[in-house]
Formats: C-alpha cells, structure tokens, sequence
C-alpha cells in the first residue's frame, strides 16, 4: 500500500511541475487560494498546529483573528507550492523583476572579496524564489534539503532546485558537511533553512517567547570556515499589481568574544549558542511583522512537542 501512496504522490508532483506553467496565472492562484480555504475550513492535525504556531507570533489575538491568520497562512502556503512549480519557466528577467533586495550591503561586499557567506532563513516566503535569484545576483548558491518521503519527491524537488542553478546536498549524509566548507571557503552562498531541528542536535533558544530548537548549522559552518554569517527574512508585497518577494538582510552575526578559562570546545559550544540566538531574534521579529508567511505546520516548540501535539508531516517543505 505504501509503494502505491508513493507512487501517487510522485506522479502529483510531476504533473504539478508540468500543468502549473501551462495555466494561466490568474486561474491557477484563484483555484489553489480557493483549496487552501477549504483545507482551513476543515481543520486537521496540520491546520491546528499551524493556529498553535501563529498563536505565539499573535499572542493578543482572539479567535476570529486567529481564523483570519490561519486561512491566510494556508493560502500562502499554497501560493508557495504553486510558485514552485511554474518557477522553472520563469525568465530570467521576470526572476530578477520579481525580487527586491534589501540591505544586503555587507553581504554583497562579503561575497566581492572571494569569500563565501552563510545565510540563516526560516520557513517564511518563497526560499526557491529567492535561491534561484541568488544564483543570478548575488554568488552561486549551494544549500542542504532534507529527505522527503516517497524519495521520488526528493530526487525530483533536487532536479528541480539544480535546474534553478542551486547545488543541494542531502541533509545528514557525511560528506555534506565537509563539501558546504569546502563551498564556502571557495567563494559560495550557503542559505540554510534553520528554524526545524531535523538533525536533533540543534540549539535550544528563545523564539516568540517560548524554547525552540533551532539547527545549529548555519552558525557552525560560519565559525568552522570564516565566513560572515547574515540572518535574513522573506515575505511578498504588491507593487503596481505585481508580487514582489522582498528579501531581506539582516546585520552580520559577529562572533562573540571568548569566555576567559574556557577551552576551544566550550568557546565554540558557546559562540555558535549566542549567535543561533541572534539569528532567532532577528527572526522572530520577522515572522510578527509577517506571520501568515511563516510555513511551518509541525509542531515547533518544546512544549508542543513534549505534549506529543504530532510529529514531522510527509511532503513538507525541504
């Protein structure tokens, strides 16, 4: 049975990259937004937790706004996977047309040097949008996917992302870590997804007033290569009818300076601890000023998941 549920989600996927470019814009976003209220309406283990998720970032909000937040959450969640799909038929100047950069000055003169730079994002926006942007504007861009399940969907979100011009590596695997050094010591742009710990090894820090583990990679790999390490933030706006994916920079997370009597291990335990952090902080503040872009339908703080509220879903995003 599972062979066959597979099977059915890998050929979705497939027709999905091979319809979505053939519909018109303007049909295909009315007919996902219109599934995306229908899953809200519905509810579900998913659409729960989403609410329990964006409570943190809404604490005052009653009910009726958190319904509104969690419809328009789900639509675009929606408009994600929607975007992913006609995204490989994008132009190359309708890529560049669709993005607006902000403070990325001293990412920008980072990657002028030769050297690469590490990126810390969360689940907000559209990643592959602004990857795929990266690969034109800023460096070449390699980053790290975790496996989805059937590994179809993986082999095919890996063929997707390379066709964008972005090396993935798969998450977890030995010589990932080793190659993203080498990468980024030779001048690349690494942008790690950090705010779901898949590697159970991560950083426990303050998010939205609460404990969070978050993936301790991005501030390892920067300290390990010596590279500059940004956080940054996405969302969309409209601009004269058009949607736009703002990408966001934040200041470089500078290496904090090393506790007297303390060894290497425990400086650099300490030092990537502060800067995860700085990077949750930075955010946080994003995903209040956006929470209906914040994708994550998993539970995500200690105390959903010491409740057991549910595990990591199938298919979500990599």
């Amino acid at each position: 049975m599972s062979r066959v549920r597979d099977a059915l989600v890998g050929t979705g996927f497939r027709l999905g990259w091979r319809l979505a470019a053939l519909v018109p814009e303007g049909p295909a976003v009315a007919l996902v937004e219109r599934l995306a209220d229908r899953v809200a309406a519905g509810g579900g283990p998913r659409v729960r937790q989403l609410r329990a998720n964006l409570r943190r970032a809404r604490p005052g909000a009653g009910p009726a706004e958190l319904d509104a937040l969690v419809r328009a959450g789900l639509r675009s969640y929606a408009r994600y996977w929607l975007d992913a799909f006609r995204l490989p038929a994008l132009s190359r100047e309708r890529l560049v047309a669709t993005v607006r950069f902000e403070g990325g000055e001293e990412l920008r003169a980072a990657l002028a040097t030769g050297r690469g730079a590490v990126g810390f994002l969360g689940h907000l926006g559209d990643w592959d949008h602004a990857a795929a942007w990266s690969t034109v504007a800023l460096a070449p861009v390699v980053t790290v996917a975790e496996r989805l399940r059937p590994e179809s969907v993986f082999e095919q979100f890996v063929r997707f992302r390379r066709s964008l011009g972005v090396e993935v590596l798969p998450l977890g695997e030995p010589a990932t870590s080793r190659t993203l050094l080498q990468r980024v010591r030779a001048g690349a742009f690494v942008p790690l997804l950090a705010d779901r710990d898949l590697s159970a090894a991560g950083v426990e820090v303050d998010f939205l007033g609460e404990r969070v583990r978050m993936a301790a990679g991005p501030a390892a790999l920067a300290l390990a290569a010596g590279a500059p390490l940004f956080p940054f933030a996405l969302h969309h706006e409209e601009r004269d009818g058009v949607r736009v994916l703002v990408v966001r920079v934040g200041p470089q997370v500078r290496v904090p300076p090393a506790v007297p009597g303390h060894g290497p291990r425990e400086r650099r335990r300490a030092a990537v601890a502060a800067m995860t952090q700085e990077c949750a902080d930075a955010l946080a503040a994003a995903v209040r000023a956006h929470p209906e872009e914040w994708h994550v339908l998993q539970p995500l703080f200690t105390a959903d998941l010491a409740a057991g509220t549910g595990g990591a879903a199938a298919g979500g995003r990599a």
